[in-house]
């Protein structure tokens, strides 16, 4: 894979990590509620759950593209909706959501089952993946290519969650988060629209 599509494919697995929502919420909930251990847990194992999912959507992509090309085309459209009407929640979400969790105590081990548990859990990502990794899998893609696609994707979101994980151990990343949360909603809108309609232009290259 050449270097200039992988930070093309490193870029968008940031932006749908960095989004607001419920793995977000995850991590916080963990972190304020268990401290650092934990949070790094939750962060992980959703960061597992997340390559699991990238892995049926890059061995189902390959076979879809050759067996039913019109059909994959329609999935294609059907990501990019899906990925519109994630900005346009974005856009509207202000400064509440996922910023706002509240705190309990927790232990790694529950951290881990709910990390799995909410990725696993959210079926949407398979729609999310499909549109983010149509543009980038193709039917001769190699194995070695296909496992770049899917460890990309797990290292991106297990380290951004790690990293907010580490950074909710300082007490004042919390509060700048909440303060700039409309920001990060509206930011995060825009590049999501943006993406939407990247993936109805067509493949990179």
């Amino acid at each position: 894979m050449p270097l200039s599509l992988w930070l093309s494919l490193a870029a968008i697995c940031a932006m749908g990590a960095m989004s607001p929502g419920p793995s977000l919420a995850l991590v916080l909930r963990h972190t304020l509620g268990g401290g650092r251990l934990p949070g790094m847990t939750a962060a992980i194992f959703h960061a597992l759950g997340v390559g699991f999912y990238a892995l049926l959507t890059v061995w189902g992509l390959g076979a879809l593209i050759v067996r039913h090309p019109d059909l994959f085309q329609l999935v294609t459209w059907c990501g990019a909706a899906y990925l519109a009407w994630l900005g346009i929640k974005a856009l509207r979400a202000g400064r509440g959501g996922a910023l706002s969790p509240d705190a309990a105590v927790t232990t790694p081990r529950q951290a881990a089952k709910e990390g799995v548990l909410v990725a696993l859990g959210n079926p949407k990502l398979i729609i999310f993946f499909v549109a983010l990794l149509s543009q980038f899998v193709t039917p001769e893609m190699s194995v070695l290519a296909k496992a770049i696609i899917v460890a990309t994707a797990i290292i991106i979101d297990g380290g951004w969650y790690v990293l907010v994980a580490v950074g909710l151990s300082h007490s004042r990343v919390l509060p700048w988060l909440q303060r700039h949360a409309h920001w990060i909603n509206r930011i995060t809108g825009v590049l999501l629209i943006a993406l939407a309609l990247r993936v109805v232009a067509g493949p990179v290259s």
